[in-house]
Formats: structure tokens, sequence, C-alpha cells
């Protein structure tokens, strides 16, 4: 288990926002494919503070508090 990944709560994220949620935080971490987006999401790259803040950010803004963790 990663205690760097948010999969928890992307598995929150609606069918309709996943794109959106998805490029916001993909632009916000300065990721540009998908495996660098896999690797983020699974936890096996150790975000910055700042990183995780924007990622808290971009999941509160719909609505979704409790994001870290596999599931």
């Amino acid at each position: 288990m990663s205690e760097f990944s948010f999969q928890k709560g992307w598995g929150q994220v609606t069918v309709g926002q996943a794109k959106e949620v998805k490029d916001e935080i993909m632009k916000k971490l300065g990721i540009t494919s998908n495996s660098n987006w896999l690797q983020r999401l699974k936890g096996k790259v150790e975000p910055r503070v700042s990183e995780a803040k924007a990622i808290e950010t971009v999941f509160k803004k719909y609505g979704i508090t409790n994001i870290w963790g596999e599931k």
C-alpha cells in the first residue's frame, strides 16, 4: 500500500468529471503523459508538499476530501 496514492479520491470522481479532474491535476503537477499520471495516482512518486496541496485543492473543488490511500 502506498501512502502517497490518491486512488481513494480518484474512485469518488464521477465518470462525467473524470477527464476534467485528471486534466486539472496533470496541469497543476506539470504531467504530460498517462504513464506519469499513473505513477502519481498509484503513489509511486512521492509528491512535494506543494503538489499534495494542489491535488487536494482539485479534489476539494469537486467535494472530495478523503483522497489519500489506495481504496
